[in-house]
């Protein structure tokens, strides 16, 4: 179905429902049906630095969501570096399939590039479902306006479009300014984590009474690695200025993720006070794992690699009176699981013909329930692996290792000699899946 076809037809829809009064009883009743959505996600933050993870950063904030909701162990992210993973949360579907399957960089003719405005993501199913959306902070599946997030069913965006700014200047890799509201740049004072989290809390404040999507995806602790009080380092006119170096990055890289975990802290706080808590789902992740700056223990590799410590990151649900506190998951999650989970929240329709690559996980979530066993994938440059219950196959530069998962966590001992069999079956699923992405 084309984009605008489905635009069309889905607000019909929601006209048609809002009108019918044997569906609506009122206002409250449909605001109950459609719980608000937040969606939280930090940028280069690893399995081993939080500590509801047992990481060497204390998070407070975070550790309470984790207290009160439920804490995968064995969540993922589509990618290994931004832009793929945003694309796969977005639209639900391998990135690979809309062409977005490595960084969108800010220089080079990758900067023309971005994400297709046929695709459709979870901002615009919901915004059809009555849903007011925003979205405030990283953007990064594409630089021109017409790639922009109010051209892919968010209402309101205020943040930066490239992979990273200056926290103070929100200057980018490319010595471009780079501060948006709406579709339009409109530069603005103060360091990055507290502006977007102050318009998110602005955000939350002003649609109390309407069920809301918050997307709050933060920079930190993605380099340049800086603090509140740290100098800039990157100067208009192209001229720079201090950058962070030596011993003094791990300093830095403690303090983004102690800011941003005050954020959050700021997000439940305001959802609380606005008498919210037990209407609002609340999802938090980081979209691939740290780089040597931070941690991804016990896991083996870093962003960028498709060893675990580069897709597999820390991810919590909270959804107090519907997802029980304290719980654990080991199942198996990636990121595009949650485009089908969010609608599925909201009661929101597909539009027909949609294929979806993600699962709906909102029986887990809610009900415990496993979900049906599945074939996982991800591919990277000269990467690739594939995922079936704990075996898991990766093959980089041509060479083949298979990893037991369950026992091997680290990824140290490779089974494939022991296993020809089962390495030739994934080794067959991963081709059946690169030629279906690929189409």
């Amino acid at each position: 179905m084309e984009r605008r076809d489905f635009l069309k037809l889905a607000a019909c829809s929601m006209a048609a429902s809002v009108a019918c009064p044997s569906r609506w009883a009122g206002a409250e009743a449909a605001r109950n049906e459609r719980p608000n959505i937040i969606l939280i996600m930090a940028d280069d933050l690893g399995y081993g630095d939080i500590s509801c993870y047992g990481g060497w950063v204390q998070t407070p904030h975070l550790d309470v969501l984790a207290r009160g909701g439920m804490r995968f162990t064995d969540y993922h992210s589509n990618g290994a570096v931004c832009s793929p993973t945003r694309a796969a949360l977005l639209t639900g579907r391998y990135q690979q399939r809309c062409g977005i399957d490595a960084v969108v960089t800010a220089k080079g003719p990758a900067r023309e590039t971005g994400m297709a405005q046929q695709e459709i993501t979870f901002a615009e199913v919901l915004k059809q479902r009555g849903y007011v959306t925003g979205l405030f902070g990283k953007w990064h599946v594409g630089y021109r306006v017409e790639f922009n997030p109010t051209k892919q069913g968010f209402d309101e965006f205020i943040g930066y479009v490239s992979g990273n700014v200056d926290y103070h200047t929100h200057i980018d890799q490319a010595d471009i300014a780079d501060w948006w509201k709406g579709a339009e740049k409109t530069p603005e004072e103060g360091y990055v984590t507290d502006l977007i989290t102050r318009h998110a809390v602005d955000f939350l404040q002003r649609h109390k009474d309407e069920p809301f999507c918050l997307y709050l995806p933060h920079e930190a602790p993605h380099y340049p690695y800086q603090g509140r009080e740290d100098p800039p380092e990157r100067l208009p006119g192209g001229n720079k200025g201090t950058k962070t170096q030596g011993a003094d990055i791990k300093r830095a890289y403690r303090e983004m993720v102690e800011i941003m975990d005050q954020s959050v802290g700021r997000i439940v706080q305001t959802v609380k006070e606005l008498g919210l808590e037990r209407n609002t789902f609340i999802f938090f992740c980081s979209d691939n794992g740290a780089n040597r700056n931070g941690s991804n223990a016990p896991l083996r590799g870093f962003k960028g690699s498709l060893w675990e410590g580069g897709h597999r990151v820390p991810a919590i649900a909270c959804w107090p009176g519907r997802i029980d506190p304290g719980t654990t998951c080991d199942q198996t999650v990636l990121g595009m699981d949650l485009f089908p989970t969010l609608a599925s929240i909201a009661g929101a329709a597909l539009p027909p013909g949609l294929k979806l690559d993600g699962a709906n996980l909102l029986p887990l979530l809610t009900q415990g329930k496993s979900l049906p066993a599945r074939t996982v994938f991800w591919a990277y440059r000269q990467q690739a692996a594939v995922r079936q219950g704990p075996w898991k196959l990766l093959v980089q530069n041509n060479r083949e290792q298979l990893f037991n998962l369950a026992t091997d966590l680290a990824e140290q001992t490779n089974l494939a000699p022991q296993h020809p069999d089962r390495v030739t079956t994934l080794r067959a699923a991963l081709a059946a899946w690169q030629r279906d992405v690929t189409l």
